[in-house]
């Protein structure tokens, strides 16, 4: 008999319908719903980020929303740690951990714990960040995309962070990260768990929905939320909460880095390309059920494949 505690994990990409779905599955079912977003994390992030409100958070609590401030970094590693606790309260009540969201690295972080990695090194970042400064970071995305394809494909070309930090170990190391990942040491899964996937049978659907969600936060004042962020916090372009997709660009905007009048069509295009990096994650991953997201029923078939699992 397997005796590591049951989880239920629903994976997807952005605009794929996992909140809907999530909360079918939480007032059918004893779970209870764990955030696996690298956006919801943050206070104040709410209309870019497609932060369930607050009736619908009274009625069905979410974990890890809301827990550090804009300014704080919050990594891959915390959230693991953030995870692993709360799932054992959750356990402790008698109730399943329902894990929701679409950072693919935080899912990976908390099934397969990390490899270990070169420590950082001072003089080689700041090698990088004088190259970047000449060059730019899409120019640094295309080297780290010769020397490691595969980490290159799932970051985008401005997140200056982690195509930094992929070069960094590359340097330092001589070998690529997705190396060390693959080879480092891997922790037991923590869980004995059913992973849904949902994944479009049509991608132009997909986009239709990204384009409408993210004109419908321009509508509900995301421009104002940054804004706002700004005015209460000490915030800067390369805090990861201000590199979230919809917030980088109101942020271009308000700098003056980019006219208000691409706003809209920037934010499409990088939402677009978020979800395309998380289905490369998807696509790759095994051990999972996946499902068409564009499905009329995809709530109830859903549901039935949890209920199946905790039967």
């Amino acid at each position: 008999m397997d005796a590591r505690p049951r989880a239920i994990f629903l994976l997807g990409p952005t605009a794929s319908g996992k909140t809907a779905v999530s909360l079918e599955i939480a007032s059918r079912l004893p779970v209870e719903i764990v955030s696996v977003d690298s956006a919801l994390v943050y206070r104040g992030l709410d209309i870019g980020s497609a932060k369930p409100d607050p009736a619908t958070r009274a009625r069905f609590p979410h974990h890890l929303v809301d827990i550090v401030d804009p300014p704080e970094p919050y990594s891959a590693g915390r959230f693991r740690e953030d995870a692993l606790r709360v799932a054992g309260e959750i356990a402790g009540r008698g109730r399943v951990p329902l894990f929701v969201g679409g950072t693919m690295l935080y899912e990976r972080a908390l099934m397969l714990g990390f490899a270990a990695l070169p420590a950082a090194d001072p003089g080689v970042r700041r090698q990088l960040d004088a190259k970047a400064k000449e060059v730019g970071w899409p120019a640094m995305h295309a080297e780290l995309a010769r020397v490691d394809p595969r980490t290159a494909a799932r970051l985008a070309p401005n997140d200056a962070q982690r195509v930094q930090r992929a070069l960094e170990v590359h340097e330092v190391s001589g070998r690529p990260l997705s190396a060390h990942i693959d080879e480092g040491e891997r922790l037991p899964a923590p869980f004995r768990a059913l992973r849904l996937v949902l994944e479009p049978s049509d991608r132009a659907v997909l986009h239709a929905r990204i384009a409408a969600r993210f004109r419908a936060m321009l509508e509900a004042g995301l421009a104002d939320e940054v804004r706002g962020l700004r005015e209460r916090y000490p915030l800067g372009a390369n805090l990861p909460a201000m590199r979230a997709v919809g917030y980088r660009q109101v942020w271009e905007t308000l700098e003056g880095l980019a006219p208000e009048s691409t706003l809209e069509a920037r934010g499409i295009a990088a939402t677009r390309q978020l979800a395309k990096r998380q289905l490369t994650w998807l696509r790759a991953m095994t051990g999972v059920e996946r499902m068409d997201c564009l499905e009329a029923g995809l709530a109830r078939s859903a549901l039935a494949r949890a209920e199946a699992f905790l039967s």
